[in-house]
């Protein structure tokens, strides 16, 4: 059987297979990093199609992972340089222009979590509420069927 790829993206001068490997490289990279720490994100991700098929699984996977992501991370991080011109200088430019801003920083990070939690509260409630009555109306539904014979 003869396989044709769906589509081909490309442009002259451009080494498709070449971008496809630096983009595994930095992924890869990435990873080692702990970029991709939360891996029920990814997971998720990748097995879509099958939580598709049951509501109620993929609405709690997402928000247990709503939840686990919800606050922005507020700690101090580390700063890197990839130039190796005068990377000591830019990292201490970078850290100096940090030191400064941290303030006011913190207070939009601390209001933006303020917000995240209030709308996460609201889902879960929602989530809640429609689930006891959907609950409920399955009941009634029940009860009538065995009425009706």
């Amino acid at each position: 059987m003869n396989e044709e790829p769906l589509f081909e993206i490309g442009a002259d001068g451009v080494d498709a297979a070449e971008v496809v490997r630096a983009i595994h490289e930095r992924v890869a990279r990435k990873r080692a990093e702990g970029v991709y720490n939360d891996i029920r994100i990814a997971q998720a991700e990748k097995n879509n199609l099958d939580y598709l098929q049951n509501e109620e699984t993929l609405a709690d996977l997402y928000l247990e992972t709503l939840r686990d992501a919800v606050y922005i991370d507020i700690n101090d991080f580390a700063i890197h340089e990839q130039r190796r011109i005068a990377a000591p200088m830019l990292v201490g430019l970078k850290k100096t222009i940090w030191k400064l801003l941290k303030f006011y920083t913190y207070r939009l990070w601390s209001q933006q979590n303020q917000v995240n939690g209030l709308l996460l509260s609201a889902i879960e409630n929602m989530e809640q509420r429609y689930r006891r009555k959907i609950s409920e109306l399955e009941k009634k539904v029940a009860e009538l069927e065995k009425k009706n014979g």
